[in-house]
């Protein structure tokens, strides 16, 4: 199953997704964020992210996150959540900022092919021939409620061992790394493609599972890093979970905007200079 709305909506279909996880539901839910808090506007914002890799709704869980950063990406991930969502029962959510969401590019819809023959055998399907199968989170006894959330609890932690995904574009040797996902990081790109025409030894790093968050990948390409620029639409969510990665430490700048503004390359250039200067490089 899959359904999609923006910001507000996923803020009205919290309970619900809260409700499928406990059932153990595949799902596929796409959100294209904008604007908020409260109904905001529709310019493309990424204020959603504690929302979408926090959990949202009550109770222990989380949804596996995929962020995109184009239109081709947006439709390859889709395929991918389907996987997922029916590999590990859970919810999975498509996280688009409005710009892909509105965006018109050249896009190739390639044949969908299962990765895997998923187990079905809890599906309501009519019990005729088996004994019937009971789909629902609620329980009287704690001892079986805990019993549910110890084995979503279990398949989280496999999630984050097996399912974390980035992209990492001229990092090797980069004296500072930016950090950014959907459009930011396809903006970031084309400032870092300029800058490194310059001789400016610059890369990006792009978590494309934002739940649960690469932090093995990034601790590995910070390593030789002097610098880290973190980039958001957003007064600064993602951010924690780079400090989480690597440390709170001073090494790590943020360049933010909020309200519908939106950053484009030639100020990720600029910011990344000031950077360098400060540092008399």
């Amino acid at each position: 199953t899959m359904t999609s709305s923006s910001g507000p909506g996923l803020s009205l279909k919290q309970e619900c997704i809260s409700y499928m996880a406990g059932c153990e539901l595949p799902v596929v839910i796409v959100n294209v964020m904008r604007t908020g808090p409260g109904l905001g506007n529709i310019s493309p914002a990424q204020g959603d992210y504690f929302q979408a890799t926090r959990g949202g709704g009550h109770g222990d869980y989380r949804t596996i996150v995929l962020a995109p950063s184009c239109v081709q990406d947006a439709g390859d991930l889709t395929y991918d959540a389907f996987d997922l969502a029916d590999k590990y029962r859970t919810p999975v959510m498509l996280l688009l900022d409005g710009m892909i969401g509105q965006m018109r590019e050249p896009f190739e819809l390639r044949e969908y092919k299962q990765k895997e023959n998923y187990d079905k055998s809890w599906a309501l399907t009519g019990c005729k021939g088996r004994q019937q199968n009971i789909v629902r989170s609620f329980y009287m006894q704690w001892s079986d409620s805990q019993k549910l959330s110890q084995r979503l609890v279990d398949r989280y932690e496999t999630i984050q061992r097996n399912e974390t995904r980035a992209e990492c574009f001229l990092t090797d040797d980069a004296d500072l790394i930016v950090v950014a996902y959907g459009t930011p990081a396809r903006m970031a790109k084309s400032a870092i493609t300029k800058l490194r025409g310059q001789g400016v030894k610059v890369g990006l790093f792009r978590p494309i599972t934002l739940w649960p968050y690469p932090e093995k990948e990034l601790q590995r390409v910070a390593k030789h890093a002097s610098d880290i620029l973190v980039i958001e639409w957003s007064a600064g969510q993602m951010i924690e979970d780079v400090k989480l990665s690597l440390g709170n430490s001073n090494k790590i700048h943020f360049f933010g905007k909020i309200g519908g503004a939106l950053t484009d390359a030639d100020e990720i250039e600029q910011k990344i200079d000031e950077i360098f200067i400060k540092n008399g490089v």
